[in-house]
């Protein structure tokens, strides 16, 4: 099943996605659903639906998250061997974690904004795991249990701010419009394996990213467990878990870096796509 959230900021509604990728509204079924949203019982129910049941959404809206704001916006930090090779670090012993500020969440086409006196903004195609069940010290044969689906995240990154200015990388990250997320949640049923995507990114129609998360270093399942050791996880929160090769900081022999005006395509292998615009 695949979900999205239509509509003006702060005021989404819940669609689905039909064969054709057409949204059908869920406003008159929602009511009928008496479980918690992310729960397997509200994903069941909602199942049983069946789009094409469904009225189909009349006037084409702006797609927010596909999700509402999370309580938590995790993020891991060099998770692929080859993006920290790039970018000079080395592979930690442990999942770097930050928190990305929820002023940061935005949706799959609107636009990135640039704060003033930014110069190296960067992108980060990275695979989302949606927490479906509150997830507190789980163990890791347990945690796909917690897990309600996946999502495409951009984990935009100005890397002045989380390299140059010292303390820690979260004022590098959490810059308003610093997470594109979208435009599809799709539950856990339909990726069998998490391990086993492609995702990549783009700018101005030129291939920056190509990778796959089987190139993880540390997988889905032991990240939900490792977070949850240190962060009580609750319905609807997101863990971004890394980037691959191919971010501008690493580019040679020069780093590439956004500007005002360019347009950023990012996707996940069955999770959407997401168009933005730098401004």
């Amino acid at each position: 099943m695949k979900l999205v959230r239509y509509g003006e900021p702060n005021t989404e509604k819940w669609g689905m996605l039909d064969a054709n990728l057409q949204v059908r509204t869920l406003d008159d079924a929602l009511p009928a659903i008496t479980h918690d949203a992310f729960s397997p019982q509200w994903v069941a129910q909602l199942q049983a639906l069946g789009p094409e049941k469904l009225p189909l959404l009349k006037a084409e809206r702006r797609l927010g998250p596909p999700i509402p704001r999370p309580l938590n916006f995790v993020c891991i930090g060099l998770n692929y061997v080859d993006h920290a090779a790039e970018t000079g670090g080395k592979m930690p012993k442990e999942p770097i974690i930050f928190l990305k500020s929820l002023s940061a969440f935005s949706g799959p086409f609107d636009d990135i904004l640039i704060p003033p006196g930014a110069e190296k903004t960067d992108w980060e195609v990275e695979l989302g795991v949606v927490i479906g069940t509150l997830a507190s010290h789980v163990a890791e044969r347990d945690a796909l249990d917690h897990i309600a689906g996946y999502c495409t995240v951009n984990d935009v990154s100005e890397r002045a701010y989380q390299k140059e200015r010292s303390g820690t990388w979260d004022k590098g990250k959490g810059c308003d419009s610093f997470g594109p997320t979208g435009p599809w949640f799709v539950t856990k049923d339909e990726v069998p394996d998490p391990q086993n995507l492609a995702l990549w990114a783009e700018v101005d129609g030129v291939r920056m990213q190509n990778g796959t998360t089987r190139d993880m270093f540390f997988g889905v399942e032991f990240l939900v467990h490792y977070v949850s050791q240190f962060i009580t996880l609750h319905p609807g929160d997101i863990i971004a878990t890394g980037t691959p090769a191919g971010v501008g900081l690493g580019k040679k022999p020069e780093p590439i870096f956004l500007r005002p005006g360019q347009q950023v395509k990012i996707g996940v292998e069955g999770l959407g796509e997401q168009v933005c615009t730098t401004r």
